[in-house]
């Protein structure tokens, strides 16, 4: 694959357009009143860690797709996940419900762990770890406030 991941830039794409648009249309979408710092850190920390591990591999901390084959399920579930996420989206526009915070949470940390684990990227595995239980914790600190 190289350095440049240009599927990952794709996927980080695909994923950023939605919370564009919403960020643009609704400005609320923005608010977070949930508020434990370290939390938040964590998932600022993860969510750009995510991105830019997605879309460059560092020498020496990926080994590449590691079985057969590994190209075509990489693109197939990343693009169904992607699709869902998307789907998320849609069916959720207006509000902050329960399943819509989930969904829009835990479909991109799947996205990224299941890509890192396709590529076996060490920093991205970390990143996605650390984003995903950061932005689960967060999206459903949401809803109870």
């Amino acid at each position: 694959m190289g350095w440049f991941n240009y599927y990952g830039l794709i996927a980080v794409a695909i994923i950023m357009i939605p919370n564009i648009i919403s960020a643009v249309v609704d400005k609320s979408t923005l608010e977070n009143q949930f508020n434990n710092k370290v939390i938040l850190v964590l998932e600022q920390i993860g969510r750009y860690g995510c991105m830019t591990f997605m879309i460059f591999n560092i020498p020496y901390t990926y080994f590449d797709f590691w079985f057969d084959s590994a190209l075509i399920v990489y693109l197939s579930v990343n693009g169904a996940m992607l699709a869902l996420y998307l789907l998320g989206w849609i069916l959720y526009q207006k509000g902050r419900g329960r399943t819509k915070m989930l969904w829009l949470s835990i479909t991109p940390t799947l996205i990224f762990l299941f890509s890192s684990i396709m590529v076996l990227s060490i920093p991205l595995i970390l990143c996605s770890i650390i984003f995903g239980i950061g932005h689960i914790i967060i999206s459903y600190k949401n809803i109870e406030l």
